[in-house]
């Protein structure tokens, strides 16, 4: 069996199962350089002309990903950031878009910021709410319906199917942010979806020591082609090192996200009902709003991250984080470290976040661990001290 036909957990492990034609390498080589030699005529039949428009080190990472989320191409960028952000950079001013109330913050702060300030009519909807979202697009106008499921940070769950079905109706294209569900547990091309985008910082790479960001597209259309031209000539490329880690990474993914979901569905049902947890937010969780959505386009587990609503409001939710000892206090998600954060006092104004939400990226610590560390902080919090 050839490793592009096997099952996913062999895709990743195998990497495609490419080998290194010079030398036969089974860990592929860092390819550094800049500049590639024309032919004798000036032309570039190699099709390398400069490693910021193309790089040989990101031949496999984005065969991978391509492979992973059944798509036509894939593209890798500088960070999460530069791969959302060129999806929107290749629309016109005037088009009018729509983005989720609860998203990727620094994303949402970009949008009504320098996107509005470009000519983009960006509108923030209740990305959740089928009827929502039916009675935000303007047909003829709307040119790109942006998802983010589960939601950060309050995991809300979009029916990803219903939602490229009113979009395509309207005329316009879906991208989904698909970073927390990784492709492991949604694929969003297959429910109809034309982009998928990947803080590859995150899941995909698993570290914590790289950014980077990719795209998936489901056709080469004409809105592609215009984001290739603005990776190419804004710079928003990876570097080659970069590159090589995020493939490093990607060949874990299968067990590091099996990991992080036993442990964060282990980890919400413990706490759901717990006297200093006011509430749970986690799709895992049959009383989830979203949970029949998730159960129905998640296969394999509802993701890594959940958020608890502390009881003693933003002071409390401040004092357990810390007090905790395994939980890192730190922003980011995805790694094989785990991760706590009081968003709200991150975002600030504006933000979706509850004064009293903490939210928890689960690694892949022992659960009994993790589990006891919350504990022990909620009631060292609450005795005072």
């Amino acid at each position: 069996m050839e490793p592009k036909q096997a099952h996913p957990d062999t895709v990743i492990a195998q990497a495609l199962g490419w080998i290194d034609e010079a030398t036969r390498a089974i860990t592929p080589p860092v390819h550094v350089s800049s500049t590639y030699l024309r032919d004798p005529d000036n032309q570039y039949r190699s099709g390398r002309v400069y490693a910021r428009a193309d790089n040989p080190a990101f031949d496999q990472a984005e065969a991978v990903i391509k492979a992973l989320e059944g798509g036509h191409q894939a593209l890798l960028f500088a960070s999460g950031m530069a791969a959302a952000t060129a999806v929107f950079q290749a629309l016109a001013p005037g088009d009018h878009v729509l983005a989720p109330r609860v998203m990727y913050w620094s994303l949402r702060n970009w949008l009504m910021g320098f996107a509005t300030q470009w000519g983009l009519d960006v509108e923030l909807v209740e990305m959740e709410s089928p009827e929502a979202v039916q009675a935000a697009l303007r047909p003829g106008r709307t040119k790109l319906v942006w998802v983010e499921t589960p939601a950060n940070p309050l995991w809300t769950v979009t029916d990803i199917a219903a939602t490229a079905q009113a979009a395509h109706a309207a005329g316009a294209l879906l991208a989904v942010d698909s970073t927390v569900a990784t492709p492991l547990l949604t694929r969003p091309l297959a429910l109809g979806a034309d982009l998928v985008m990947h803080a590859a910082t995150k899941y995909l790479n698993g570290h914590s020591d790289l950014i980077a960001g990719a795209l998936v597209t489901r056709a080469d259309n004409e809105h592609w082609q215009r984001v290739r031209r603005v990776r190419a000539q804004l710079g928003g490329t990876l570097g080659s090192f970069e590159a090589w880690l995020l493939l490093r990474g990607l060949r874990t993914l299968h067990l590091r996200v099996r990991a992080a979901c036993a442990s964060a569905q282990a980890i919400a049902e413990h706490f759901e009902t717990h006297p200093l947890v006011t509430a749970v937010l986690y799709p895992g969780l049959a009383a989830s709003p979203g949970h029949a959505v998730a159960r129905a386009q998640m296969q394999g587990g509802f993701g890594g991250m959940l958020s608890v609503r502390v009881y003693g409001g933003e002071a409390a939710a401040i004092a357990v984080a810390a007090q905790t000892r395994i939980w890192k206090r730190a922003t980011s998600l995805g790694g094989v470290e785990s991760l706590v954060e009081h968003r709200a006092s991150v975002e600030g104004a504006g933000t979706p976040a509850p004064a009293d939400l903490l939210r928890l990226s689960v690694g892949v610590e022992h659960v009994a661990d993790l589990i006891a560390d919350l504990e022990q902080a909620l009631v060292a919090a609450h005795a005072g001290g």
